[in-house]
């Protein structure tokens, strides 16, 4: 009885170097572990900047413009949860602010006019 197991090329050791680089790859390119969640007061001050932007900003300009230097993955947070939100749009020329105050102040008369005082 002849029996078909498929042996590693590689010498043990090697073998489980290989395994280990290939979970770090992965873990550092698929799983990105936010280090500093920002504070509200950052999130407004953000975005602001955006809001009263002219036209479209870049990461750099956006640094730029804020009073107090905050960290590269921090501002990506912050960016990321802006673009979920609806409130801004990344194109080619930069970060551009799309979110209409007017619709939520109809959506707020509204909820005030639903909701008894």
């Amino acid at each position: 009885m002849t029996q078909d197991k498929r042996e590693c090329k590689l010498p043990k050791p090697l073998y489980i170097i290989y395994l280990c680089y290939i979970i770090y790859l992965y873990i550092r390119c698929y799983v990105q572990k936010v280090l500093h969640y920002p504070r509200l007061d950052t999130v407004l001050r953000v975005e602001a900047i955006l809001r009263k932007a002219q036209g479209p900003l870049s990461k750099n300009e956006i640094d730029r413009r804020l009073k107090q230097a905050i960290m590269r993955p921090t501002l990506n947070v912050i960016l990321s949860y802006l673009e979920e939100s609806g409130k801004i749009a990344f194109l080619k020329e930069g970060i551009l602010w799309i979110y209409r105050d007017d619709a939520s102040a109809k959506l707020k008369a509204k909820l005030a006019a639903a909701v008894p005082a």
